[in-house]
C-alpha cells in the first residue's frame, strides 16, 4: 500500500474521531432541535452529529451537512471540521476537495489539531490546493506539537525525504520516535529503521 493511500485512510479514521466528539452529554433530539432552530452554534453542531450518526433521529447527510454549516458558520471549530470531512468524502454533498480545504483551514486557524493535520494531507497531496510541502510541513508542524501521532509521522517522512525541507535523518528519526511514543505503530518501525542505520 503507498503511502498516499495510507495517509487518505488515516485521514477517513479522523472522520470517526471528528464525529464522536460531539456524543457525549447530548440531549434528545426534539430539544436539541428547538434550541438549534434558535441559532445556538452547540445545538446545531449536535444536530449534525445526530444526523449523521443517526441518534435520534433518521440518518442523513444532507441535514447533517446544513446543521454543521449553521454552526460552522458561526464559527464552531468542530462543525468546521466535520464540514471539511464532508466534503472531502462527499457525504451529504458532492465531493469538493477545495471546499474541504476552505473549511479544515478555518479550524486549523482556530488551533483544532485534526483540522491542521488533515490540512497538511491535503498540501502534500494536492487536494484541492496547488501540492505546497512547506504549507504541509507548516501544518503538520502544528498538529504535530499537539500530539497527532500520524502528523508527527507525517512530518518524520518529509524530513527523510527531504521534500519542502532540507534532507535531515536526525530530526526524521525524532519525530518518528514521537510518533511511536504516541503509540503509532508505523513511527516504531520507521525509528527502528533509522536507528540501524546509525541516524
Amino acid at each position: 500500500m503507498n503511502t498516499w493511500v495510507k495517509r487518505m485512510m488515516l485521514a477517513l479514521l479522523a472522520l470517526g474521531m471528528g464525529q464522536a466528539a460531539w456524543a457525549d452529554n447530548v440531549p434528545d433530539f426534539k430539544e436539541t432541535f428547538q434550541v438549534a432552530k434558535q441559532g445556538n452554534a452547540k445545538a446545531q453542531y449536535n444536530l449534525g452529529g445526530m444526523y449523521y450518526n443517526g441518534k435520534g433521529v433518521r440518518k442523513d447527510y444532507a441535514q447533517a451537512v446544513q446543521w454543521y454549516r449553521k454552526a460552522a458558520e458561526q464559527g464552531h471549530t468542530k462543525a468546521q471540521f466535520n464540514l471539511g470531512l464532508m466534503y472531502n468524502n462527499g457525504q451529504g454533498v458532492r465531493q469538493d476537495y477545495t471546499q474541504a480545504v476552505q473549511w479544515y483551514r478555518k479550524a486549523a486557524e482556530q488551533g483544532f489539531a485534526q483540522a491542521q493535520y488533515n490540512l497538511g494531507v491535503m498540501y502534500e497531496n494536492g487536494r484541492g490546493v496547488r501540492q505546497d510541502y512547506i504549507q504541509a510541513v507548516q501544518w503538520y508542524r502544528k498538529a504535530a506539537e499537539q500530539g497527532i501521532a500520524q502528523a508527527q509521522y507525517n512530518l518524520g517522512l518529509i524530513y527523510a525525504k527531504g521534500e519542502g525541507v532540507r534532507r535531515d535523518h536526525k530530526i526524521a528519526k525524532e519525530w518518528f520516535g514521537k510518533a511511536c511514543d504516541n503509540g503509532l505503530q508505523l513511527g516504531c518501525d520507521a525509528y527502528r529503521k533509522l536507528n540501524q542505520q546509525g541516524y
